[in-house]
């Protein structure tokens, strides 16, 4: 059982708003993220559209632990930002889960807490193949790795291969968690469910 509570959990939120509000929209998210950001235990957070000029959007940040995640979510100014929204955005569905898969599932049916709407229930597509999911890392991973180990032979010629190994791997870690790949993800999203590209989509 404390096993289970140390470790780290993703919030998967979905909310909805007018797509004519986008940049109000994506304004909030930023502050919301700014006030998590100053709580311990927060490790990142991101958001995509469904698709070019909806209005659903996911929203993904993560914890360190389910207790860091309470105080968050407990927090006055989790309610005073989400009081903010009124009138603009409409919380659909919230799930909690764990691991790096976060970044490619989209919401499930388990659901930890639901929101009803007024629209008709969509169905969320299946949770990309593996093999996608291991070609999309290395797509992120392949060049952070190379320029990282170009940059290390050249200014730190003389550290021990262990040193820079760790140095690596320290650096590339967040940069790949919260950086590369929540966006590599975004951009392959139609490849990753078995989409059209979005270049024929607009046609």
């Amino acid at each position: 059982m404390t096993t289970t509570h140390a470790l780290p959990v993703t919030v998967a939120v979905a909310r909805r708003t007018d797509p004519a509000r986008t940049s109000e929209m994506v304004a909030w998210m930023r502050a919301g993220t700014a006030l998590a950001e100053a709580f311990p235990g927060f490790l990142g957070s991101g958001w995509v559209r469904t698709a070019p000029g909806s209005g659903e959007w996911h929203i993904i940040y993560r914890f360190a632990d389910h207790e860091t995640l309470r105080r968050w979510e407990e927090s006055p100014q989790r309610h005073w930002w989400l009081s903010s929204a009124q009138g603009i955005v409409e919380h659909t569905r919230v799930e909690r889960r764990t691991g790096i898969e976060g970044w490619f599932d989209p919401p499930r049916e388990q659901l930890v807490e639901t929101v009803p709407v007024s629209a008709e229930p969509t169905v969320p597509p299946p949770s990309p193949p593996r093999w996608k999911q291991a070609v999309t890392i290395w797509l992120a991973f392949f060049p952070l790795s190379l320029t990282a180990t170009l940059l290390t032979s050249r200014f730190l010629p003389e550290t021990p291969l262990a040193a820079r190994v760790l140095l690596m791997t320290l650096t590339l870690t967040p940069l790949m968690t919260y950086l590369v790949l929540p966006r590599i993800t975004r951009a392959l999203h139609w490849w990753l469910h078995g989409q059209r590209p979005p270049w024929r989509s607009a046609r």
